[in-house]
């Protein structure tokens, strides 16, 4: 008896059934009802009328868009140089940078925070960004590596035949066919920056709240509701952000990157 296809995928099925989309149906009717069960939309006008949750999420996007930046800025040369094969003739370098995405998140931020302690720096926005950039800035770095790796070189090497100076053919050539890896990146950092909270903490000692933190300290004293809210406010930034890279990478995709 031949089993289909369609059976090895019932295992998944099950696990998205139970563990995704179950949890998301459960934070979307927690979100629109109030604590006597009837359907409102209370939670998402608190949000609105609450200067500090306001605060704190416009606070937690600009921190994420900060991390993101830096993230881009330092991630982009250093791939750029792994991907060179004149400067990288082993996959010793690549293994180095990708080496910290084998520790656990929270066990290179306490490593962050006693190094921190031994140089006796106080805890901080600027020690919360510096832990974030550590953090994530390999998660930027292997997109754009992966992408450069896989381009065609050809392309660079036409463009100088044509007398392009290096300049020119890293603007017009090398960014717009490495930018779904960059936009890939982006993502891979701004998402798990915007709604982390157990990072935020260890870096600032509770100083500095960030959205997630908001939510967690509603969901932990039992306001399910409005908690379940916020998750859904933050979930539709990042769809929204998704949506957006998707768009950008389909249109990069049809003009191959060279306009």
């Amino acid at each position: 008896m031949r089993i289909k296809r369609s059976t090895w995928a019932l295992p998944y099925t099950i696990f998205l059934v139970l563990f995704v989309a179950l949890p998301l149906v459960m934070v979307l009717i927690y979100a629109f009802t109030g604590r006597n069960g009837g359907v409102t939309l209370d939670n998402f006008a608190r949000f609105f009328h609450s200067p500090e949750d306001l605060h704190t999420f416009i606070y937690s996007i600009e921190i994420a868009l900060i991390t993101t930046i830096l993230c881009l800025l330092l991630g982009y040369p250093a791939a750029m140089i792994m991907s060179n094969s004149k400067l990288n003739r082993s996959s010793v370098t690549v293994m180095l940078f990708i080496l910290p995405m084998w520790i656990n998140m929270l066990i290179r931020t306490l490593a962050t925070v006693a190094l921190f302690d031994f140089m006796k720096a106080p805890l901080g926005e600027a020690t919360l960004i510096f832990g974030m950039v550590y953090n994530f800035l390999p998660f930027m770095i292997y997109p754009i590596y992966n992408t450069l790796n896989k381009m065609d070189k050809s392309y660079a090497e036409a463009a100088q035949d044509l007398g392009a100076p290096p300049v020119k053919v890293f603007t017009k050539v090398t960014v717009p066919l490495s930018m779904p890896g960059v936009l890939s990146g982006i993502l891979m950092v701004f998402m798990p920056t915007i709604s982390t909270f157990a990072v935020a903490e260890l870096l600032t000692m509770n100083k500095i709240k960030l959205f997630g933190t908001t939510i967690q300290e509603n969901i932990n004293s039992g306001m399910w509701n409005y908690g379940a809210a916020l998750a859904l406010i933050m979930l539709a930034i990042i769809g929204l952000t998704s949506l957006f890279s998707d768009n950008e990478q389909s249109s990069e995709a049809e003009t191959g990157g060279l306009i």
